[in-house]
């Protein structure tokens, strides 16, 4: 059908077709048709809307907008990682065909709703829906006000404060051992047909130096995991005792290297530009989901995750009489009433505080037994100001 989009001979001629013949009854089509005509008379173009609704991008579309203009350019590399994640492996599955200034609160929340089993995922994907759409706001994508993840209650996290003890430091010690010299043998199911298709040689699992040191730096220096995976051997002072970061999730930071931190770095062998390196040795490792996985398997202990070897440096600095300001600062907490209170703190009681904790946990990887560690509970006020994450 064809019709004129306002009035007047001047206005321009419109064609919306409403179906290719024989797709609908005809009575169905006269009966579009007079809607169509309808909504013209009142003054709406519908070939037009329909137009720019073809030009409209999907959410599909724009998460790949989102992570090029905006995450990849902006934002670290953990974070657009993590983007990446949350929006192609939850995202784009559920809501990815919707044109995205039709997306609605409704179908965003029915989304968070089927993730209830994972609080902490649920609401981070509101979180990178919230954002990509507040991006989408300010190019011009949608309206401004559009924001379908808006007003969704989230669920409630239970906040997970996982410390190692002595006795899991001393068996996660022995599994590293064992995993970057002999290798951990492998469980194989004799009964199962494939089993004899396993060389005998390869039934163990070796992990590689440089992934056996990641994980020991974590634990003497309470880094985070891309600190030291991203770590470049330019940033290494092993004359000062120091490695100089200039760009952590924090800022430019500087981490006190006690001894057992130097010996593992002096022992590592420097083969790329990362202390770390990954299968291309130009590049920094990705990731050690595998060696910790094998690692804590064989040590008996499930649920911990890497970034729980932070909370077990503060924990042992805690259980050892250190005052927060002292471990606030070995961990690179930036938070601005801690950093104006204790920004004259020297790093003399900064360097014993960190020989002190990292002897503790060397001692316990060894199997020898460190004093007892006391976990620290968060109370009042004051503590809200630091946080071990």
């Amino acid at each position: 059908m064809v019709y004129r989009a306002g009035a007047g001979r001047g206005a321009p001629m419109r064609r919306y077709t409403i179906a290719a013949v024989g797709k609908i009854a005809p009575e169905r089509a006269r009966t579009r048709a007079k809607v169509i005509l309808g909504a013209v008379a009142h003054g709406h173009d519908p070939a037009g809307q329909k137009t720019t609704e073809r030009g409209t991008p999907t959410v599909a579309e724009l998460v790949d907008r989102f992570m090029v203009d905006h995450v990849r350019a902006k934002r670290k590399d953990g974070t657009a990682e993590f983007y990446l994640d949350v929006l192609d492996r939850i995202v784009k599955p559920a809501l990815g065909t919707a044109k995205a200034d039709k997306l609605t609160r409704v179908q965003v929340s029915k989304l968070h709703s089927s993730l209830a089993e994972t609080p902490f995922q649920a609401n981070r994907v509101l979180a990178v829906v919230g954002s990509m759409y507040a991006f989408a706001a300010r190019t011009d994508i949608v309206a401004e006000g559009t924001h379908p993840a808006r007003g969704i209650e989230k669920f409630k996290e239970s906040r997970r404060e996982r410390f190692l003890t002595s006795d899991e430091l001393e068996r996660i010690g022995g599994a590293i051992r064992e995993a970057e010299t002999v290798g951990i043998a492998w469980t194989v199911d004799e009964t199962k047909p494939t089993a004899k298709h396993v060389a005998k040689e390869k039934r163990s699992t070796r992990i590689a130096p440089s992934a056996a040191a990641a994980l020991r730096l974590l634990l003497f220096t309470g880094c985070r995991l891309r600190e030291i995976l991203h770590l470049r051997w330019q940033h290494v002072d092993i004359e000062r005792g120091c490695l100089f970061l200039p760009d952590s999730k924090s800022g430019r930071k500087t981490v006190i290297l006690n001894a057992p931190a130097l010996s593992v770095l002096n022992n590592l062998e420097w083969i790329g530009p990362y202390v770390v390196p990954g299968d291309d040795p130009e590049m920094p490792r990705h990731d050690l989901k595998r060696p910790w996985g094998a690692i804590t398997k064989r040590a008996g202990l499930t649920g911990v995750r890497l970034h729980d070897l932070r909370h077990t440096y503060a924990s042992f600095g805690a259980g050892s009489g250190l005052g927060l300001p002292i471990i606030g600062r070995l961990l690179g907490h930036t938070q601005a009433v801690t950093t104006a209170r204790y920004a004259h703190l020297d790093n003399d009681p900064l360097r014993r505080a960190s020989e002190s904790i990292a002897g503790q946990i060397a001692a316990a990887l060894d199997g020898k037994r460190p004093p007892t560690v006391t976990p620290f509970r968060r109370k009042a006020a004051r503590w809200k100001m630091h946080s071990y994450n």
